[in-house]
């Protein structure tokens, strides 16, 4: 089991998590983070990377959570479609994944920032042959604490190990984990190849987007979850 809040197109590591667990739980619950992943990741372009942001409903929302975090501007999906195919037009896969990507974005309507989230992920997560089942932290009932919640998620759960990203080091309590019979583990998110990338200089943190539009098929055999089946 991996646990973590959702992201807007987020970069080939996360679906390596996804793709690393039976279940990935989105944590949703939690409060939203205004200039974060939730809402905004970056592509590439000619002058560098550049940013596709959702436009989010935050003056005096102060504590919101990000189920609860709604879209201001409902243009969005029509902007980051043309950004994308601006940007990607040449990419070597884009007149093969334009169609599913055109009616991903302007078939969006829904305005709660977790909807649109989970339609990308899922999305992206079939693309890739991905088959993790996608859940909600909201359907699981959570005690008060950082690793208490994630633990208790687990126990819920049925889970038996518990897979985090690296940056969860800084305050996971592995002793919970360890009580309750879990086994902790993180994942690494070190040593990945580089692919054929558009607009030099090559750059790994960006939207899957970029890796799916230029390596298409292929696309795996750049993520390190695959790699065995990739390379069997």
């Amino acid at each position: 089991m991996a646990i973590s809040q959702s992201n807007y197109i987020p970069w080939k590591g996360y679906f390596d998590l996804i793709n690393s667990v039976d279940e990935f739980v989105l944590f949703d619950d939690m409060q939203y983070t205004r200039r974060d992943w939730r809402n905004r990741n970056r592509i590439k372009t000619p002058q560098g990377t550049c940013w596709l942001t959702i436009p989010t409903d935050v003056k005096g929302r102060y504590f919101q959570k990000i189920c609860e975090t709604r879209v201001s501007d409902s243009r969005w999906a029509a902007d980051h479609w043309k950004s994308i195919r601006q940007f990607y037009s040449r990419a070597r896969y884009f007149q093969e994944y334009s169609e599913v990507l055109e009616e991903l974005y302007l078939g969006c309507a829904d305005a709660s920032l977790s909807s649109i989230n989970y339609r990308f992920l899922k999305a992206f997560c079939d693309l890739l042959g991905i088959r993790t089942t996608l859940t909600w932290s909201m359907q699981y009932s959570m005690p008060e604490g950082k690793t208490e919640r994630l633990v208790g998620i687990c126990k819920q759960a049925g889970a038996t190990s518990y897979l985090s990203g690296p940056a969860a080091k800084d305050y996971i309590q592995p002793e919970l984990f360890a009580n309750e019979g879990i086994e902790l583990t993180y994942f690494d998110y070190s040593g990945y190849p580089a692919y054929n990338q558009l607009y030099p200089p090559f750059v790994h943190e960006v939207s899957m987007v970029d890796l799916l539009l230029n390596e298409g098929p292929d696309a795996p055999r750049f993520m390190k979850s695959f790699q065995p089946a990739a390379l069997s």
